[in-house]
């Protein structure tokens, strides 16, 4: 139902929130893929280990394994050497006292046998191996379960899979997974200026930066781009697309036509057409962004110009889409110090582009990019992190930290 009254210049804080109440609202259905499917996934349930990991005692290092009861306190001691042992071997040996038996990595260890002495610090003569005394009782064994116990947590539900997550998955013999879709996204670049990459350039036009960025970062998220189209500043024509995208995509993102020009219909098409949620935050760069639902979809228009589009996507719509998919924690905030003093002359909050470094005793240092223009595309190419700098005029000094926003 078309909205009557909406937020308009809301703070940061503010907008987040009501990004992610909705976003939540919003839950993407399930599917179960193959491990190999999985990475960036994010799953649904969680996953407890159904037998201890390891799930037996094993060799932690090529070598001798004997009963750590037996070595010498002093001098040396020799060994009968009863057999051999390698990893995935279906029997094994017991080993007795006065007994070792030679093991590989990840052998299972021999009954009788806690303790494993590296063939380096070995010597074998014959039928016999001479151990030295300095050898420590249980050394260089991997006890069964010292990993995970039978039925610890193992995948927690709401994790985004990386290679270590599918690694764990697969030792608990688990070789599909349940995970939340892939958000489907459409991107919507508006303006009559707009020309094709590749085509040439009349008086007035620019080429289409704002959709391919927008797609990569949607693909960079973990969505799939399911609609990219270029659309005119005409109302009939904004309308179009945005039903378009609202029948094939989760999330509609768009950019440009959401300030106050005699171009910029986008607000009032979308009040047509759903519910504004907030429209323009207290914010440097992205003041005019808009966050609408329509039908079954969230939409956010985003600022035209390249550098605003790019921080509003990865602070509104990354947020959104963790919630859509059920991500259960957020990126840990990171921080860093201000390399430089930074006089802040407005009231908005503002993501300051910057370069990272550490210095000699590890401490994260940020240098503000001189580039702070809002369709500069220089300040994002030359840097690598956004510093949140608060609402509130204020003088920073060198050494002040900053807290570096996460995705």
């Amino acid at each position: 139902m078309p909205s009557v009254d909406q937020p308009t210049r809301i703070g940061l804080e503010q907008a987040l929130q009501i990004v992610a109440a909705r976003a939540a609202q919003h839950r993407l259905p399930v599917e179960t893929v193959s491990l190999a499917d999985a990475p960036g996934r994010v799953s649904v349930d969680d996953v407890r280990a159904p037998w201890p990991l390891p799930p037996f005692a094993n060799a932690a290092m090529d070598g001798f394994a004997l009963h750590g009861a037996d070595l010498p306190r002093d001098g040396e001691r020799a060994f009968a050497l009863v057999g051999e042992v390698f990893a995935g071997a279906s029997s094994v040996p017991d080993v007795r006292a006065g007994q070792c038996v030679r093991v590989t990595t990840g052998a299972p260890m021999p009954p009788g046998a806690d303790t494993v002495v590296i063939k380096e610090n070995a010597l074998v003569a014959g039928d016999r191996v001479l151990v030295n005394a300095g050898e420590r009782p249980g050394a260089n064994v991997r006890a069964a379960g010292e990993d995970y116990a039978e039925g610890d947590l193992a995948v927690p539900a709401g994790t985004p899979l990386a290679a270590a997550h599918l690694a764990l998955l697969a030792a608990c013999g688990v070789a599909e997974v349940t995970v939340r879709r892939q958000p489907r996204v459409a991107v919507i670049a508006t303006g009559d200026e707009l020309v094709p990459a590749g085509q040439p350039l009349g008086f007035g036009r620019i080429h289409d930066s704002n959709g391919a960025m927008l797609a990569a970062l949607a693909r960079e998220s973990g969505a799939r781009v399911v609609l990219q189209r270029r659309v005119r500043d005409e109302p009939e024509s904004l309308r179009g697309a945005l039903l378009e995208a609202a029948m094939e995509a989760d999330v509609i993102v768009s950019s440009g036509g959401v300030s106050a020009g005699e171009a910029d219909h986008l607000a009032g098409v979308t009040r047509e057409l759903g519910e504004i949620h907030f429209h323009k935050v207290r914010l440097k760069p992205g003041m005019p962004t808009l966050f609408a639902g329509i039908g079954a979809c969230l939409y956010f228009g985003l600022p035209g110009n390249p550098v605003a589009s790019a921080v509003t996507f990865r602070v509104f719509v990354r947020l959104a889409m963790r919630a859509m998919l059920g991500v259960a924690e957020l990126p840990q905030p990171r921080h860093a110090r201000l390399d430089a003093p930074l006089h802040k002359r407005h009231p908005r909050a503002e993501f300051a582009r910057c370069k990272l470094y550490s210095d000699a005793n590890g401490v994260q240092w940020a240098t503000v990019h001189a580039s702070q223009g809002s369709a500069m595309l220089r300040g994002l190419v030359e840097t690598d992190a956004l510093a949140l700098l608060p609402e509130g005029e204020r003088e920073f000094r060198r050494g002040d930290v900053v807290t570096l926003w996460p995705g």
